[in-house]
């Protein structure tokens, strides 16, 4: 009995380490994404608003998406490749989006009424806006997930999405807090006698915005990989190869590099997913654009 416990554990913690790493690139946005949530507020509501959202994205994970996929894994396994590739391509189109915004120097609108909210109306609001973009990028977590782990039976199946939803959860949120806090420890730091506390104190201060800017960087990126990784995949699975085929042709020269080959293969085929990724999302979000631009001048 003990063994065969032990050997379920190994099989599950297995399964969950695979299904994780699939999913750092969708976690990397996730950590990215969060921050500007509860930025803005007093000091002494900061954490509690990460709390807030840490615990939607529970929700989230264990009420709605972990018992959806398995629902799909045991009624439907051929409609997870073709969800994949839809959040790729939502994935791809919000990257291109940003990149947008970036290069159009727009600055995101404010919430109508915005101003004249309370601050606990403008809290509940940020929280249930975080809390919506969570169900999306935790879905395409639980849905990489599940790819990884449909060969596995039902309940390792349902324990790998459980460990995983619960330990990105927890890393996700507590890196979270961390850059929230960043500039408090700074300036905590900053007030101290030693010189050193108050040189890495006031660098800590005055470093945060590049952080912040670098993590949405980051996030984007990380979205465009993800999501033409996702639908280079998909086209692998539905026999179209010839994508697939030109980002294996690209990366083979690369595998033949003494002891930096594996690495700089992978570096050459993330490349490629992220351009493929650009080159759909920004054809989906000009498309969009232009469908925009013509109905407002039909008015």
């Amino acid at each position: 009995m003990a063994s065969g416990l032990v050997a379920l554990l190994d099989d599950v913690s297995a399964a969950a380490g695979k299904a994780g790493t699939k999913a750092v690139g969708v976690v990397v946005d996730d950590t990215a994404v969060t921050p500007s949530y509860a930025m803005g507020f007093t000091p002494e509501r900061e954490l509690p608003i990460v709390w807030k959202i840490a615990l939607g994205s529970l929700r989230n994970k264990f009420l709605f998406l972990v018992p959806g996929a398995l629902l799909l894994s045991a009624f439907a396994p051929w409609a997870v490749t073709p969800i994949l590739m839809l959040g790729g391509t939502y994935l791809c189109f919000e990257a291109a989006e940003k990149i947008i915004e970036a290069l159009r120097h727009e600055d995101i609108p404010d919430e109508p009424g915005e101003f004249a909210l309370g601050s606990a109306e403008l809290e509940r609001q940020k929280v249930s806006g975080a809390i919506r973009t969570d169900l999306i990028l935790s879905a395409e977590i639980v849905a990489i997930s599940l790819s990884n782990v449909t060969d596995r039976p039902l309940a390792v199946q349902a324990a790998a999405l459980a460990l995983v939803g619960l330990l990105i959860t927890v890393g996700v949120y507590g890196v979270v807090a961390l850059i929230v806090k960043m500039d408090d420890i700074g300036l905590h730091m900053a007030k101290r006698p030693s010189p050193l506390a108050k040189a890495v104190g006031c660098g800590l201060v005055r470093r945060m915005p590049a952080v912040l800017s670098l993590l949405a960087t980051v996030g984007t990126a990380a979205m465009l990989w993800v999501g033409g990784g996702i639908l280079l995949h998909g086209l692998e699975h539905y026999g179209v190869p010839l994508i697939p085929e030109l980002a294996h042709a690209l990366a083979a020269p690369a595998h033949g590099l003494p002891a930096i080959g594996p690495a700089a293969a992978w570096i050459v085929t993330a490349l490629f997913s992220a351009a493929l990724g650009l080159v759909l999302g920004g054809a989906i979000a000009g498309g969009l654009h232009l469908l925009k631009h013509r109905a407002e001048h039909r008015r």
